[in-house]
């Protein structure tokens, strides 16, 4: 045994690197595998935002230092001014804004303030796999809302108040759901805010994917949007997804001005600030012209459409729930199988296609996959090929 083994918190000795993480790493040492593990899309962040950020690494003298914590000043009113168009809520940039880097971040941090050990957060079930890691990291235990696959993976309104509790602190939602591609009705939603202003609760919006809604007959409802549940909400939205920008590391929140100045203390012990050059490409992508988050979203819809064609045709492999939102689909295995490891596993090794198991999203996410569709048109073809060719191979 090494022994430095003994030195290092149970918490972490016992926990595992995300699903995600380790189907994508597995895929990368794998030679020709083709991912749709991860959820990078395969856009090239805009060309208004890397030249932004070109002018700045050429003739701004700060843009290798700090921000003050909560970011730079004009970056803040900016944001101010996109929630407004998005919820049509005013917030105060100096009083309910704080710039993250990313939504990782973000939540991590938001849970470091909220809970002591012991503590509980509500998490939908499936629900993304990083959010119950940071839970146990923050010495919190996520406790699991379970979601109605035979209707489309609702959210299971009668089954929610059973789990509040006095250790109860928060719930954490993200809708589009990660991973069903669920979009969670307004009337649930707002019986959810009223259930967590009675008891108390913050509920902790994770929003990477509202830009991409592809199938609605009312438009998606965002709980930041009711001003009345003001002080039960922190919204937390990701520059990764929507603009192609993963790899710049880059969100933001708005909380209650009491809550701001808890999570900036956080904020500034974990990080100081997030970096600078990335906020510069932020308020670069929050003026640019929409154009080119359309064209994503339109992209995406292509896919979605592509991929769900291809599950169609493999009906005794798979069924699944079509996706409203996001661009992840969570099949049901229907073919022999021990678990939804295992079946990813030969499916990397035989197939030579990463899939994420779905039960690293939880207990109802057994014996389910996580597959992404924002990989490339050609990724996607490739990899059902080589599954369908896989099944023809394992029927013989």
């Amino acid at each position: 045994m090494n022994p430095l083994r003994a030195t290092i918190a149970a918490r972490v000795a016992g926990m595992e690197l995300s699903v995600i993480k380790d189907m994508a790493v597995r895929a990368a040492r794998t030679p020709g595998a083709i991912s749709l593990a991860w959820g990078v899309p395969s856009f090239v962040t805009p060309a208004p935002i890397r030249a932004a950020v070109q002018e700045a690494l050429d003739e701004d003298p700060d843009i290798g230092r700090y921000s003050l914590p909560d970011g730079i000043a004009e970056f803040r009113a900016a944001i101010v001014e996109r929630h407004h168009a998005a919820t049509g809520v005013r917030a105060d940039a100096e009083r309910h804004v704080l710039v993250s880097a990313g939504n990782m971040q973000a939540m991590s941090t938001m849970l470091k303030v909220l809970l002591e050990a012991g503590d509980e957060v509500i998490v939908t079930d499936p629900g993304f796999c990083s959010h119950l890691q940071q839970i146990e990291l923050a010495g919190g235990v996520p406790r699991y809302w379970r979601l109605d696959e035979s209707r489309g993976w609702q959210l299971d309104m009668d089954a929610l108040p059973a789990l509040v509790n006095g250790r109860t602190r928060a719930v954490i939602l993200v809708n589009p759901s990660n991973p069903t591609g669920r979009i969670f009705e307004r009337d649930d939603l707002l019986a959810l805010a009223a259930l967590a202003r009675r008891h108390n609760l913050l509920i902790l919006i994770d929003d990477p994917y509202s830009d991409f809604v592809h199938e609605r007959a009312a438009p998606l409802f965002n709980l930041a949007s009711a001003p009345e549940f003001a002080a039960q909400v922190v919204y937390m939205f990701t520059f990764s997804k929507a603009f192609a920008m993963t790899g710049w590391r880059l969100g933001y929140m708005v909380m209650p001005e009491c809550l701001k100045r808890e999570a900036i203390k956080v904020h500034d012990a974990e990080l100081i600030c997030a970096p600078r050059i990335s906020q510069v490409a932020g308020l670069a992508a929050l003026r640019m012209a929409p154009p080119a988050r359309l064209e994503f979203a339109r992209i995406i819809a292509a896919r979605r459409e592509q991929i769900c064609a291809r599950l169609d045709a493999m009906p005794e492999l798979f069924s699944y729930q079509r996706p409203q939102g996001a661009y992840y689909v969570f099949p049901r295995i229907l073919a022999p199988h021990r678990d939804s490891r295992e079946f990813a596993l030969r499916l990397l090794h035989e197939a030579g296609v990463s899939v994420t198991p779905g039960a690293g999203f939880g207990p109802s996410g057994e014996h389910h996959l996580r597959m992404a569709f924002c990989v490339s048109e050609q990724d996607i073809d490739g990899a059902f090929d080589r599954i369908d060719g896989w099944r023809r191979r394992s029927q013989r």
